[in-house]
This record gives structure tokens, sequence and C-alpha cells, in this order.
């Protein structure tokens, strides 16, 4: 029988008061264990909340009002009430005409953003008739090989008028050029379109391991696109900080948010260091949350956020930009809570991790299918999730006030739980030399692995209950019977990607195309913005796997070593 995949509540930090009681701080490489799920952020969770458990919470200063330093309340005075957050359903699945198709259906359905998937090949850097591709192309997203794929993608969509995100980060700086060449030859000016690039590498290495070159290089890459983006593309998110990968590969509620921030601060970094100003480039970076299911604890997670980072860019990087202060962020529900037993039930989880996400504040919401513990979503099951947060947006009243459970006893303690716990890991993070070298040895790796085996540990101990997986479980006859349809790729999308990969190149220019990329190689061994060189490349029909591999050949392919 499947087991539900580790994700997490928060784990012990600083020590703190509850109700008299002294807690302990967790010590130095002290493990998670399976009993600390009983707590969040080190503090039990009490029967009663009262403003003895706030003794120094001053509400001017730690909640002040929404749209005002330091954010806790949200950035806009009027929250939803002056706009509905972004509904942006992930999608992308076998060639891109289905993929198009797709998209088109859930703008008609009522959805408000675009949001792509790409397949592993095209995240790995490879065309679909690479060996490694093998079995891989269209399954987990759309394929994607040229500035063709890209066009037939697009086709039809209102890019001057919707705001699109693609989920992409190794070849990140590739697949963004496509979409700006592909907005270019429809006669779209670029300072027009908005949107977000996900492109936080850093992460990678964290969590979803879908890297391909080592980090310095890789960081470099990102830093290119944010300079290219801040003097090219003023509306687009060149950059979208990524916790919510993190929160998949089994982290905390804290770890998650600690080092999202602290990728962020990373990224802010290398940005000031390339000589960009911080206000010049920081309004357009935007973050990117998980929704996971103890209500109280996301909320907590994501107005600890705002704060942390108003205070982080004003405090520790001179930001005087009030725009440069603003934690923007997208946040999709927890895949890795959803259950292939029973999946009716993730339905009501989806609901309850959408609602922390909206009373949390977020600015664009996805809200995962019923039918993901199994497969990529079926038109019905997709229809259903977008259905969830029109029904939260239009007839739960949830949108008539901004923060609406703002001076909660105990949402406000574990709000400031979230910010000491962050600011806790900052400093070991920093101690460490920063991200790109704590992740070079290891440790947010470290942290994340204690923190899934710790929860895993409590799923199968029955502590953490999951329904329908250790409680309330059907019986085998039951669990045998698949209750559910599931979208199946065709593998002639396979062979179609083949083929019209095969096309584009005997169209092409092909003494082009090698100019273009051995003008990539160079500009990769010296000290140029890459970003040109890529365009030319796009312009010039070079494929992904191509442009990949000019960089491979300058900056070798990461492998990483064993952490112990």
């Amino acid at each position: 029988m499947k087991s539900a995949p580790p994700g997490g509540r928060g784990r012990p930090g600083s020590a703190a008061k509850g109700k008299g009681r002294s807690v302990p701080a967790r010590q130095e490489n002290q493990p998670v264990k399976p009993e600390d799920f009983t707590t969040i952020s080190g503090v039990p969770v009490e029967e009663l909340y009262t403003p003895d458990d706030l003794p120094e919470f001053n509400p001017a200063v730690e909640l002040g009002s929404p749209g005002e330093y330091p954010f806790t309340r949200g950035i806009h005075a009027d929250m939803y009430q002056g706009r509905l957050w972004t509904m942006r359903q992930f999608s992308g699945y076998g060639t891109p005409e289905e993929s198009n198709r797709r998209l088109h259906y859930l703008l008609a359905q009522g959805q408000t953003g675009l949001s792509i998937a790409f397949d592993l090949p095209t995240l790995m850097g490879y065309d679909p008739d690479h060996m490694l591709a093998e079995g891989e192309v269209g399954k987990c997203g759309v394929s994607v090989s040229s500035l063709a794929d890209m066009e037939t993608l697009l086709e039809g969509l209102p890019l001057d008028r919707v705001t699109t995100s693609m989920t992409i980060n190794s070849p990140a700086a590739m697949i963004w050029a496509m979409y700006l060449v592909a907005v270019e030859k429809r006669g779209i000016d670029w300072k027009k379109i908005s949107g977000t690039t996900q492109n936080d590498i850093l992460k990678e290495y964290i969590a979803q391991k879908e890297y391909i070159f080592p980090p310095k290089p890789s960081m470099r890459l990102v830093v290119d696109t944010i300079e290219f983006g801040t003097r090219n593309t003023p509306r687009w998110n060149t950059i979208s900080l990524s916790g919510y990968h993190i929160r998949e590969a089994g982290s905390t509620a804290l770890q998650e948010l600690a080092f999202t921030l602290r990728d962020g601060m990373e990224y802010v970094q290398w940005s000031v260091d390339r000589g960009l100003a911080v206000d010049e480039f920081a309004p357009r970076l935007s973050f990117f949350f998980n929704a996971h299911n103890d209500l109280f604890e996301e909320i907590a997670k994501y107005r600890a956020a705002r704060k942390v980072w108003a205070k982080v860019m004003r405090e520790r990087f001179g930001a005087r930009d009030r725009r440069s202060w603003l934690c923007r962020f997208h946040t999709q529900t927890a895949g890795c809570s959803l259950t292939a037993q029973q999946p009716y039930n993730n339905v009501m989880r989806t609901t309850v991790q959408a609602l922390a996400a909206v009373l949390g504040g977020t600015q664009s919401l996805h809200t995962n299918s019923l039918d993901e513990a199994w497969a990529l979503p079926t038109e019905e099951a997709a229809t259903i999730a977008l259905r969830t947060q029109q029904i939260l947006a239009y007839e739960s009243g949830v949108t008539n006030t901004a923060d609406p459970l703002g001076g909660s006893y105990f949402l406000e303690k574990l709000t400031l739980d979230m910010e000491r716990g962050c600011f806790e890991y900052f400093e070991r993070i920093d101690a460490l030399g920063g991200m790109v070298e704590a992740v070079e040895q290891g440790f947010p790796q470290r942290e994340i692995h204690d923190a899934a085996y710790a929860y895993q540990q409590a799923v199968e101990s029955g502590k953490k209950k999951i329904v329908g997986v250790n409680v309330f479980k059907e019986s085998p006859s039951e669990e045998s019977e698949r209750p559910i349809k599931i979208l199946a790729i065709d593998e002639a999308g396979v062979r179609h990607q083949r083929d019209q990969l095969k096309r584009v190149r005997e169209s092409r220019d092909g003494p082009r195309v090698e100019d273009s990329l051995r003008a990539l190689e160079g500009a990769a061994e010296g000290r140029e913005n890459m970003m040109p060189y890529i365009l030319n490349c796009v312009r010039a029909y070079a494929t992904v796997g191509e442009m990949c591999d000019a960089l491979r050949r300058v900056f070798g392919t990461y492998q990483e070593p064993a952490f112990h």
C-alpha cells in the first residue's frame, strides 16, 4: 500500500514560554523526533491562548495596518476588496498542441493567469530525441525543445493581457528567451508583458535536484537574467524564490520559510555584487510557497514571510523603495499531502490549504487536483480544482476584509515564533559563508532529510494521522479498484515531438545556428551577460539541448557529493 509522502509541520526552534512552561531549544545536530510533531516551531500548541502568551507583543509595531510596513497583515490596504488573487492553475502535458488546448480551456473556465509545466527532459536541458529523454517526453509537463514548440504552445493566448508563469530552473534563461522571442514575433512590446520565470537554482540543489551546472556558474546565469530583465522587461519577475519544492522534499514549515528567504537574500547579494542597485531589481523579486494541512501554521508562515522579508530588505540591504520590501507570493496547495488512497479526500485537503493561502494573503494561487497522486490532472479534475478557488472567492466571505485573523493570540504567537526561527536559521547559514556555501556543505539538505525522516516515522507509528492511509482505511479489495479516471499520455505525442524536432533542424539555417552556439560558448568562457547570446540562439531555432550542451562544455555538470 502506498504511504503518504513526507511533508510536515514546524520544527523546534528557539527557547520560548508557553503557559509558564519553559520549552528548550533544539540542540545543534539533534535530530527531529516523531514526538516533535505535537509542536509548532518548538512551542507546544496550547488549549487556549491569552494576552499572557504575548507579553512583549506591541500591536502597533508587530502588526501595523494592511499595506504598511512591516506588512504582517498584507501588502495591500484593501487586500482582496481591491483585487482578487490571480487564479493560476499549473498546466502542461504531452505536446505543445495538447497543452495549448488545456490553457485555452482553463481561461474559458475563469482562470485569470497562466502557469506552464515543462516535462523532465526540458527541465534537465535535453531534447526529446536524447537517450536520457526516453520514457519521459511529455509525461510530467509539456515538451518544449525549440522556438517552434514555444510558438505552438502560446498560439492564440492573450499574452499582452494575461500574466504567464513558467516553472523552469536550470534552462530558465533558454525557455524565457523563447517566450520573449515568441512575443516579439507577435509584435508585442517586451515592456508590456507580465509574468514570472521560476529560475530558482538554489532550491534545486537543496530539494528538487533538477540541476545541470555547478552552483556558482548557475548563479551567474540567474544574475544574468535578473540584470537583463531589469533593463528590458520591467514588468517581468525574472525569479520566483520557491519554497514549494523545499516543502515537497519533506521540510517543515519553518525550514521552508527560512531557506526560501535566505535563498532570496543570496540572489540579492549576488546581484548587488554584480553592480545592480538593490532598488533597481528587488521590486521584481517574487516568491512561491507551499500550502500544507495545518491551517494556522500556514497562515502564520505567510504573515511571517512578509514581515521578515521587509525587515531584511530595509535593514540588511538598505532598500528604500517600498516595493523592494514587499514579499509578493504565489501559493500552490501541497502535492505531497495528497494520497492515492481515497483520492476524493484530496478535494477537502486542497480546500483547507487554499483557505490558508487566502487567509494568509497570497497574490496568486494554484489548487491541486484530486487525481494528482495517480497522474497529471484530467480536464474534469482540473475544473474542480479551479472551482474550489472560485467558491472561496465568491461564496465564502473570506475576501471581505484584510487579514481577518489578525490579532488572534494564537496566530500572532505562531507568527512571532516563525519570525524568530527564520532569523536563527539565517545566523547559522551566514556562519557557513552564505547559502551557496551552505548548499555545497549539505546543510539545508541534511536539515530537510532529518525532518522528512521524522515525519515518516510519525506517520508509520500512527502518531501523525492521515485519513485513508493509517486511519479510516478501506479494505484491500476496495483499495485495489482505481476509483477515478486517469489522464494517459499518448505515446504518439512522443513521435510527434521527435518528428517536429527533426523538421526544425532540417529547415533552419545550420551555419547560423552553429555560429550562435559558438558565440554563446565564448560568452560563457568570458564575463559577459549571456542573455543576448541565448536570444540569438533562440532566434536561429537552436534547441534547449544544444544551448545547454554549449554551456556544459564550459561549466561542466554538477554531481552532488554524499553528505553525512
